[in-house]
């Protein structure tokens, strides 16, 4: 099992980015009652609350972070899983559209990068073609009604959705770069839990500072299942799944699976009900998901041929 999953983890990775499109089937009757920090506070609460006899059982390998491990591991859980969200989810509310989906393109670019910087990553020739294959295809899945209309927009695109877009893909990308890192001294289950519990002081700040006390007292037993399916789907599920396979991938490959999520979310936006919210579904959808599934697919198999080097890391503390 373990070399089956050396051999398909950037596969496993799309397939996790994939489930996260499915929040949608559960977002959208929370979102009738509840704030986007609602929500993800909500959500991170419930799945910390989960992973909990993680941390216990594991606490021994909290040992092997040092300062910059935990300074890592705070930095994964106060912006990918906590500002990220909801910079991005802030974006939307200046009706930018186009220039948010386009900037958060950007994060693979931006994960490359910083895979280079940080991880001595190096991409050799081959991984070029694979990167804008991967950002072809997601483009044609997010645009396919107007492709104009992100040029279109943005003479008249507010600077505060750019700046809150560009700053949710940027720490998006410094998520899967630190997570390489972390996966190199403490297990996926261990990193999963970190990530959310680290995050739950700085989401009830947000609500709080948001909301005030009011903020937390939205929250109804009837909700419980929508919750669920949050917390056990594109939550747990995906997360697991996620860090387990960032565990053998560099961060540079994983930063292409991880463009599943939009294409998966377009697609999701587009099934008919009961599967999806019907919504109209292009031609170019269906060729930008081909692309983004034959790149995904090549540097995977690349993956065993060097596309991506790097240093083998330096033994953790026992």
């Amino acid at each position: 099992m373990g070399d089956r999953l050396q051999r398909l983890s950037v596969v496993v990775i799309a397939v996790a980015a994939a489930l996260w499109a499915t929040d949608a089937y559960f977002r959208s009757s929370l979102l009738q009652h509840l704030t986007p920090s609602e929500i993800v506070l909500g959500e991170d609460l419930l799945i910390a609350l989960a992973l909990s006899p993680v941390l216990v059982r594991h606490r021994r390998e909290l040992g092997r972070l040092g300062l910059k491990g935990w300074a890592a591991a705070a930095a994964v859980g106060i912006g990918p899983q906590a500002l990220a969200t909801v910079m991005f989810t802030a974006s939307f509310s200046f009706r930018s559209y186009a220039l948010t989906y386009v900037l958060q393109q950007t994060q693979p670019v931006i994960a490359v990068l910083l895979a280079g910087l940080l991880l001595g990553e190096r991409r050799r020739a081959s991984f070029w073609p694979a990167l804008v294959l991967a950002l072809a295809g997601v483009y044609l899945v997010v645009f396919a009604p107007d492709l104009r209309a992100p040029f279109s927009t943005l003479p008249t695109a507010r600077v505060e959705a750019g700046v809150l877009a560009l700053g949710a893909a940027a720490l998006w990308a410094l998520g899967t770069v630190l997570g390489r890192y972390l996966l190199d001294r403490v297990s996926f289950p261990t990193m999963t839990s970190l990530r959310v519990t680290l995050a739950l002081p700085v989401l009830v700040a947000v609500v709080g500072l948001g909301e005030g006390a009011n903020g937390f007292t939205h929250y109804r037993p009837e909700q419980l299942w929508a919750f669920a399916g949050l917390v056990l789907i594109p939550g747990l599920l995906a997360l697991l799944l996620y860090y387990r396979a960032l565990a053998v991938t560099p961060a540079s490959l994983s930063s292409i699976a991880e463009m599943a999520y939009p294409a998966a979310a377009t697609l999701v936006a587009s099934a008919p009900a009961p599967f999806g919210f019907g919504q109209a579904l292009y031609g170019t959808q269906l060729v930008g998901t081909v692309l983004l599934m034959v790149a995904i697919v090549f540097v995977n198999r690349g993956k065993s041929r060097g596309v991506v080097t790097r240093p083998t890391p330096a033994p953790s503390r026992p």
